[in-house]
């Protein structure tokens, strides 16, 4: 593949990303794709009433142009899909995006919509599938930080939240059992059989009350005020179990800033150049040293809060810190600046005159940051980071 070829591809790749802030194609493809999502999402919905009948040709029409822009982005990004798989091969990469959540919900978006003509019979169960489009808008909310709260929150709780919703189905159950017993030889219209029952008590329990099905007996008129007692306290289980969670995780944010041990921390900041190795790369494989981390990246004036799965980009400033180190090791970190008089100019490390209780552990280079090797070639305007183990006679 030619150089102007991969760098159109790279390109695509770049705007077709979702949450891409310092990128304005990438934004506006964004906010292009919502729109056509929405709009497809209003057609589906209103195709449902009577009055679209007029407007069913127009209709079809622009619902048509929508699955077609579905299956560019689809198609464009399993084209580029080595890209977002970067230590993937090339067929390698194409599949995990294919099979991965969001590649499949890509793909039922718009897949269901030509099956009718392939399988006429199964217009209906098609038809069903393309409520799988509004999953697409999820991908949107997922970059901002109110939906990931809400994400955290449900996952912190969802043993509690499972606990909750099952003593509500045994309560169903059972109070659909009592009710058929009750009520079966009076009403054996209503109460044909236990799930009558069930659609009685999950009506009753839900607090939703049809009236559609409900009890004539005495005994089972009081069975259904016990049940709807209960049913009020079911229900505010689960809301209570969110509600303690939302508490809890703005708790934790609270005690973090007043209640925390503070310890010194060194940051250092980067800039993403073309030519820097972390460029197009996750958080999560950006195989910093032990005990550094990325604090925050600082992407077109805004400040990004990395994720694992957030893609570090060019002209991003990574901004990393490091815990205090201890001097109980007798350990001191310095730096210095190379001047032009310095001989150690046009030298590799390894060349070095150095006592061997001092190694080099960075270098910043204008903007560039290095970890150096020992076939690294010092230059004049070197920052030298290194540290020094203190001798015991320098105690």
């Amino acid at each position: 593949m030619s150089d102007s070829i991969e760098k159109k591809k790279k390109r695509i790749f770049d705007i077709i990303q979702i949450g891409n802030r310092n990128d304005v194609p990438s934004t506006l493809f964004d906010i292009f794709i919502v729109v056509v999502i929405i709009v497809n999402l209003f057609i589906t919905f209103f195709d449902t009433f009577d009055e679209s009948a007029p407007y069913k040709d127009i209709l079809d029409r622009v619902e048509l142009i929508t699955i077609l822009i579905f299956t560019v982005e689809y198609v464009l990004r399993v084209w580029t899909a080595e890209y977002l798989y970067p230590k993937k091969d090339f067929w390698k990469a194409k599949l995990k995006f294919i099979f991965s959540f969001n590649g499949i919900v890509d793909l039922l978006t718009f897949f269901p919509y030509y099956l009718p003509f392939f399988f006429p019979a199964g217009v209906v169960a098609f038809r069903m599938l393309r409520v799988v489009r509004i999953f697409r808008l999820f991908r949107i909310n997922s970059q901002y930080d109110a939906f990931n709260v809400i994400l955290n929150v449900l996952n912190e709780k969802k043993n509690q939240l499972f606990s909750s919703l099952f003593i509500i189905f045994m309560l169903m159950v059972s109070s659909s059992l009592c009710m058929y017993s009750i009520e079966h030889n009076a009403q054996p219209e209503a109460f044909k059989n236990a799930f009558s029952g069930i659609w009685w008590s999950m009506s009753t329990l839900l607090t939703v009350g049809y009236g559609d099905i409900y009890p004539i007996t005495t005994f089972g008129k009081f069975m259904a005020i016990v049940i709807a007692f209960l049913g009020v306290g079911m229900v505010a289980i689960p809301t209570g179990i969110i509600s303690a969670g939302f508490v809890e995780h703005y708790s934790k944010i609270k005690q973090f800033t007043f209640a925390a041990e503070e310890n010194d921390i060194h940051f250092i900041s980067i800039l993403i150049d073309n030519d820097h190795h972390l460029k197009d790369c996750l958080v999560k494989d950006s195989n910093l040293p032990a005990g550094m981390l990325i604090a925050f990246i600082v992407r077109n004036g805004q400040v990004v809060m990395p994720k694992g799965d957030t893609r570090i980009l060019k002209d991003d400033r990574l901004v990393i810190c490091a815990e205090r180190y201890s001097d109980d090791n007798y350990v001191r970190l310095r730096e210095t600046k190379i001047k032009s008089e310095n001989p150690w100019i046009g030298k590799e490390i390894k060349d070095l005159d150095i006592s061997r209780l001092t190694t080099i552990v960075m270098i910043r280079r204008k903007n560039k940051t290095i970890i150096p090797t020992g076939q690294t070639v010092i230059k004049n305007g070197d920052i030298i980071i290194y540290y020094t183990k203190k001798t015991d006679e320098n105690i």
